[in-house]
C-alpha cells in the first residue's frame, strides 16, 4: 500500500473521528447554547495552537454490547495549546459522544494529560460536560475517577488548575472541580450536583429543577463552589483568558509582569471613603483608585460579598488583594466570608502573588446561626492561612478594626510584614459605643442625664482608644499615612519586599481547621 494511500486512510480515519457524535447530536448542542466540544477548545487557545492527542483512543468495555459500539476519542478531547503564546494543557468531554460518560479509556486520557501539565509545570484547563460515571464499564469508572483526584491533590500549589462547566457535571464528577483552583459557570448551561432531581423525588419526595438544584446562579452566589459566572460561553472564555494574565505557569514562577501604568483619575481615593464610620462605600473603588490602569479583576464576585478578593496590578506587578466590603453586612467576617478569603490567600501564597489587605470591618458576625454554622472553626481560616503566607504582605486600616476582625485581616500580630492606617483608622477592643455601655455602665446608670453622659463616655472612648495613634505608639502599626499618598506608601513597600525570604519550620505540613 503506497503512502499516499496510507495517508488519505489516516485523513479518512481523522475525519469520521472529528465528527463526534455526529450531525444530529452537534446540532442538539448547539440549540442548547453548547458549543461543540473542539470548538471550546480552539476557542480558548491561541489561534492554531491546538495539537490534540490519543485521537484514536477506544473504549475497552465488553459487557452490555459495548464491544460493538465504537465511541469517537471515547468521548473526550485531550491535548496542549498556547495561551498568550505560554504552553498550557487541555482537555475537554464531548457530550455528543455517549454523553461524555467517563469510562477506563476516557479516564486515562485524562490522567494522561494532567501527568503531562505537571511534568511540564503548565496550567491545566478542564472542561466539563458529562452524564457522569458509564455504568456498562462499572467499578472501572469509579476508579477512573479516582486517578483523577489523585492526581488533582498532587498538582495542587505546583500549577493552576481550571475547571469550566459546560454541561453537565453529576455525581463523583463533581469532586475533580472542587479540588480545582477556579471553577467557571455559565447561566442556563452548567449544572453541578451529587445527587439528580429524580433521585431527590424518590427518596425525599421533593420537586426541585435541575438549575434551582446546581444551576451557575445557585454555585457562584449560594454555594461558593463556583469562582466566575458568565451570561455566555464566549464569555467564559474571556475570563479563563483575563485570569491566566494575571497567574504564573506554575509555583517556581511570578506572574508576568506588564508596563506599569497609572490609576484612572475618575478613583479619587480620599473622596471614596466617608468619614463617618457607619456610612457605608464600595471598597472595589479604593482598590480602583490604587490598582495599575484601575482594572481590579473580582473573584467570586456573587459569593460571601461582605468580602472582596481579586486581582489588581500595581507597577505592572500582580497583586492579590483582599478587603472587607462596608457595603455588604458592614464588611464582616462570617463563614461564607472566611472559607472565600483563606482560599484566596493560600492560591496567592503558593504562587508567588503579594498580597494587600484593605481593612474596615467590626468583627466576627455574631449570632446563634453562625456560633452552630461554626464560625469559630471557619473564621479561624483567615488566620491560618495569614499566619501560614510567606509572600508580602501589607495591610491598610482604613477604618474600622475591631477585635478579632482587626487580629485576623493580617495584623502585625499574624506577622504582616508592613501595616498602615489612615487617621480615619479606629483600632480597638470593640465599637466606642459598645465599649463605653460596658466601661461606664455604673457612671451612665447614675447620671443625672443619662443620654448625654453616655455620648460623653463615648467621645472620651474615641479619643483615647478609637484611633490609629495608640497601636502606631506600640508599633502595632509602621506609619499613619494621608489617603492620597496610600499607592506611593505600597508601591514602596512591594519594592522593599521583592527580595524577602521567610525560612519555614520542618514538617510535612500543617494542620489548617478545615
Amino acid at each position: 500500500m503506497s503512502i499516499k494511500r496510507k495517508t488519505r486512510e489516516l485523513m479518512e480515519r481523522r475525519e469520521q473521528i472529528l465528527q463526534g457524535g455526529g450531525e444530529s447530536a452537534i446540532k442538539k448542542q448547539q440549540e442548547m447554547g453548547k458549543m461543540p466540544a473542539r470548538d471550546r477548545v480552539i476557542s480558548i487557545l491561541d489561534e492554531n495552537s491546538f495539537q490534540e492527542y490519543d485521537l484514536f483512543a477506544q473504549h475497552e468495555g465488553r459487557d452490555f454490547d459495548m464491544d460493538k459500539k465504537e465511541l469517537p476519542g471515547d468521548g473526550v478531547i485531550t491535548g496542549t495549546g498556547k495561551i498568550y503564546g505560554s504552553p498550557v494543557c487541555i482537555f475537554a468531554q464531548d457530550f455528543t459522544v455517549a454523553g461524555g460518560s467517563l469510562g477506563l479509556m476516557h479516564a486515562r486520557k485524562i490522567t494522561k494529560i494532567m501527568d503531562h501539565a505537571l511534568k511540564l509545570k503548565v496550567p491545566l484547563i478542564g472542561i466539563n460536560d458529562s452524564g457522569g460515571a458509564r455504568v456498562q464499564e462499572g467499578v472501572n469508572s469509579l476508579a477512573g475517577y479516582g486517578e483523577i483526584f489523585y492526581r488533582n491533590t498532587q498538582a495542587s500549589g505546583v500549577i493552576p488548575q481550571i475547571s469550566v462547566i459546560l454541561g453537565p457535571c453529576a455525581g463523583g464528577a463533581v469532586y475533580s472541580p472542587a479540588l480545582t483552583d477556579f471553577v467557571f459557570v455559565v447561566d442556563k448551561i452548567s449544572k453541578m450536583f451529587i445527587t439528580g432531581p429524580e433521585v431527590i423525588k424518590t427518596v425525599l419526595g421533593e420537586e426541585i429543577s435541575m438549575e434551582e438544584l446546581g444551576g451557575a446562579q445557585v454555585h457562584s452566589t449560594i454555594t461558593g463552589n463556583a469562582h466566575f459566572y458568565a451570561a455566555s460561553e464566549t464569555e467564559c472564555f474571556e475570563q479563563i483568558k483575563n485570569l491566566i494574565s494575571y497567574i504564573p505557569w506554575n509555583n517556581n514562577l511570578k506572574p508576568r509582569k506588564l508596563r506599569p501604568r497609572s490609576p484612572k483619575n475618575a478613583y479619587k481615593i480620599d473622596t471614596i471613603v466617608p468619614v463617618d464610620p457607619k456610612q457605608p462605600y464600595d471598597v472595589r473603588n479604593v482598590i480602583r483608585a490604587i490598582a495599575d490602569s484601575s482594572e481590579f479583576f473580582e473573584i467570586q464576585e456573587q459569593f460571601a460579598q461582605n468580602i472582596v478578593i481579586g486581582y489588581g496590578r500595581m507597577n505592572g506587578q500582580t497583586i492579590g488583594f483582599v478587603a472587607n466590603q462596608p457595603m455588604y453586612m458592614a464588611g464582616v467576617l462570617d463563614v461564607d466570608s472566611s472559607d472565600k478569603a483563606a482560599r484566596f490567600i493560600r492560591f496567592c501564597d503558593a504562587f508567588n502573588i503579594p498580597l494587600i489587605t484593605l481593612v474596615d470591618l467590626p468583627g466576627y458576625l455574631p449570632g446563634v446561626d453562625q456560633e452552630h454554622a461554626g464560625v469559630i472553626r471557619h473564621g479561624a481560616k483567615v488566620l491560618y492561612a495569614y499566619s501560614e503566607a510567606t509572600v508580602p504582605r501589607i495591610t491598610v486600616i482604613l477604618r474600622k478594626a475591631y477585635g478579632g476582625g482587626y487580629i485576623a485581616m493580617n495584623s502585625r500580630h499574624l506577622n504582616a510584614d508592613i501595616v498602615f492606617a489612615w487617621p480615619s483608622a479606629e483600632i480597638a477592643v470593640m465599637g466606642p459605643e459598645g465599649a463605653a455601655n460596658i466601661i461606664f455602665r455604673k457612671e451612665i446608670t447614675s447620671a443625672e442625664d443619662p443620654e448625654k453622659m453616655r455620648k460623653q463616655k463615648i467621645k472620651e472612648y474615641k479619643d483615647k482608644f478609637a484611633n490609629p495613634y495608640v497601636a502606631a505608639a506600640k508599633g502595632y502599626v509602621d506609619a499613619v499615612i494621608e489617603p492620597e499618598n496610600t499607592r506611593d506608601y505600597l508601591l514602596h513597600a512591594l519594592e522593599v519586599l521583592e527580595t524577602k525570604d521567610v525560612p519555614r519550620p520542618l514538617r510535612k505540613h500543617g494542620c489548617i481547621p478545615l
